[in-house]
């Protein structure tokens, strides 16, 4: 254990943010650098190394987190790190992204904030990468077998690196011009600078790794042509296809999907652009959904100078405290939560829908229609007389995802078999009924968390692992089937 008495000496402490007026004239992280190295060793001295630690079982992945945090507050930075990616493959990435289920599952945050579990991982990766304790791992022989991996988000990068260590020889094939799936085009600069998905990069080249961009399966290569060049494929190719708001003024132009609207403003970042073809400078930003890709949305139209930005969401305002019936410890409580990108203005309006959109004569949107809504027995129904418009000239839709692609072939070509939710389905060892063709993240899973992104990866990795070879010595997080407490 830590310190016996760490949670009784010292309370929970975050990491500092940069002043807004700071960080909104930018696109680096939000975070003050070099502000939580000081105080991590008593916040890890915090966690009490519970008998039965819940935030395992919070966590997807298992991490190890009472063993990392005694190291953290031993500050043996080298042991921490060991122990880090033992069950995490990119702890750099969970540690700025992940919405931190093991805190929820914390036991002193029965009646204690909880454990900053978050901030102690990325504050031992980060020191990693500082001492340079992240070191390609090569294998030590090759299997002579060869592994196609579709997609190149968290879960498409977990397998891959997780076959070439082995032993395998391991191609991850990516449709867009860079690596990293949604880390590189989805998730903003200020939630998660590149460079980290880079250096990332560069370790999995090291170890064997090769990457293909520019291609995709089922397009530019037919699924068929793949499978007969590989001896096994693994599909982590996400679930991409957005849900839409069939409502009329749908049409005008200034409407996009989210993930039409975020990844321009990052090839900005990379140097692809002067400035975004979709802005919203000197607009009315109007983001519709209020989850983080919404908040993603907010963030981005203030760095690029909206004029107002308002955050729309059908459901009633979360609570700021856990509900200890409907949403009892160590569940993930469905809270009011202020990110980084509420801080720095806008409005967000809870229970209320879209009814229409109006527009000028140019077909340009200039107002969004909308009316409040309640739940009556159960059903969602708008209140008479509470309908109203708000100025609207840049519109993003940011309202979750439906299921995997099916526009470029790649399901109909493999002849992969869907469940009910549209996700490609498959069996507990995340194979689908295409023997040799396995599938992890959300392209299975449908929209989820990255860490869980991480841990199918693995899992698909252990299991495809197996089917080359017979056995594995890969680690296997999880199944399918298994559902953490948090979650």
């Amino acid at each position: 254990m830590a310190d016996p008495k760490g949670f009784l000496n010292h309370g929970r402490e975050v990491a500092k943010s940069r002043p807004v007026a700071e960080r909104v004239k930018d696109w680096n992280e939000v975070y003050v650098p070099g502000s939580l190295l000081p105080i991590i060793s008593k916040q890890a001295s915090r966690c009490m190394d519970c008998g039965i630690p819940f935030c395992h079982n919070g966590c997807p992945l298992g991490n190890l987190i009472p063993e990392w945090n005694d190291y953290a507050y031993r500050e043996d930075w080298q042991a921490a790190s060991e122990r880090l990616h033992a069950t995490n493959n990119f702890p750099e990435f969970t540690g700025r992204l992940c919405p931190a289920p093991c805190e929820s599952a914390c036991v002193l945050g029965i009646n204690q904030p909880p454990v900053t579990i978050k901030n102690v991982e990325v504050s031992i990766i980060d020191k990693a990468w500082e001492s340079g304790n992240v070191a390609p791992q090569i294998p030590e022989r090759l299997s002579g077998k060869t592994v196609a991996v579709v997609g190149s988000g968290p879960a498409g990068l977990a397998a891959a690196q997780q076959l070439t260590r082995a032993g395998h020889t391991v191609a991850v094939y990516e449709r867009a011009d860079r690596i990293g799936g949604l880390l590189r085009y989805g998730i903003p600069e200020f939630k998660m600078e590149k460079r980290h998905i880079n250096r990332r990069i560069e370790q999995m080249r090291a170890e064997g790794t090769k990457f293909r961009t520019g291609i995709e399966i089922g397009r530019d290569m037919p699924a068929t042509a793949l499978r007969k060049r590989y001896d096994a494929v693994v599909l982590a190719v996400g679930a991409t296809t957005p849900r839409d708001l069939p409502v009329p003024g749908r049409e005008l132009k200034g409407i996009y999907q989210a993930m039409e609207y975020l990844p321009l403003a990052n090839k900005v970042q990379e140097g692809d652009y002067v400035t975004s073809p979709v802005s919203a400078e000197g607009k009315h930003v109007v983001v519709i959904g209020g989850g983080d890709t919404g908040a993603d949305c907010v963030g981005t139209a203030h760095r690029q100078g909206a004029a107002s930005v308002t955050q729309l969401e059908i459901m009633p305002r979360p609570n700021d405290e856990r509900d200890p019936v409907t949403q009892p410890w160590p569940t993930f409580p469905m809270l009011y939560k202020v990110t980084s990108a509420h801080e720095e203005g806008g409005e967000r309006v809870y229970s209320v829908s879209t009814t229409h959109f109006e527009g000028d004569e140019d077909g340009n949107v200039q107002w969004l229609h909308m009316t409040e809504v309640e739940f009556v027995d159960g059903k969602l129904q708008q209140k008479p007389g509470t309908e109203r418009k708000i100025p609207a000239q840049l519109v993003t839709l940011a309202m979750g995802f439906t299921g995997t692609d099916r526009e470029n072939g790649l399901v109909e070509q493999f002849g992969l078999e869907l469940d009910e939710r549209g996700n490609i389905a498959r069996d507990a060892d995340f194979q689908t009924n295409v023997p040799g063709v396995f599938v992890a993240g959300d392209a299975g899973r449908g929209q989820s968390l990255i860490v869980w992104a991480i841990a199918e990866g693995r899992s698909a990795a252990r299991a495809c692992d197996r089917y080359l070879t017979g056995a594995s010595d890969l680690p296997a997080p999880i199944r399918p089937t298994d559902r953490a407490l948090a979650v």
